[in-house]
């Protein structure tokens, strides 16, 4: 594995600042709340790869962890993780690992960067639904209604939102050589 540049362990930590800033912004609809955290793990994957996007997230939900309150509804700590949300929010480790190695694999394939950002986000939300039934006791059915169903149209959102912006993010930290492609089809040329 290639050692990060300071340039980018330096937008690593933007990133996860940006997860950070977007993801206590939320308004509560039910027992999940829409929050923009999941637009910070979007626009962190897309913009940063599998890699560095996932260790973004990772950061992220460490400093939400150690008790820095950049969870949704500016709440932290171990109770936010263990507690009926939690499972969404531990899923944002799946999401960036699918979308990101998707990706990754194919760049410039906007239409396929789409449908990775909604497998991951699909992963994620299975991931959180199983643990919301669990913890809060109640039917996979119910959990379902209770924590994805409202959520769909807002995250499809999201996700577009991201398809606009971040290609061109991207492109910006790419030119500038804040960043390196880190696309898995370059270690293969």
């Amino acid at each position: 594995m290639k050692k990060l540049s300071v340039s980018e362990m330096a937008v690593t930590a933007v990133m996860t600042a940006v997860c950070c800033v977007l993801g206590p912004l939320s308004v509560p609809i039910g027992p999940v709340p829409v929050s923009l955290g999941i637009l910070g793990v979007l626009l962190s994957v897309y913009i940063l790869g599998r890699l560095k996007g996932t260790i973004a997230v990772l950061i992220y939900l460490l400093i939400g962890f150690a008790g820095v309150p950049v969870f949704a509804g500016f709440t932290a700590g171990a109770g936010k993780l263990l507690g009926p949300t939690g499972g969404y929010l531990i899923g944002y480790i799946f999401l960036s690992l699918i979308a990101g190695t998707i990706i990754d694999k194919f760049p410039g394939r906007y239409i396929i960067h789409v449908a990775a950002m909604v497998l991951g986000v699909a992963v994620c939300y299975a991931f959180g639904t199983a643990w919301l039934s669990y913890v809060a006791g109640m039917s996979f059915s119910a959990a379902l209604f209770a924590g994805v169903i409202p959520f769909i149209p807002f995250d499809l959102c999201k996700i577009i939102v991201t398809a606009v912006i971040a290609p061109q993010i991207k492109k910006a930290l790419n030119k500038a050589n804040l960043i390196q492609e880190s696309n898995l089809c370059a270690k293969s040329s």
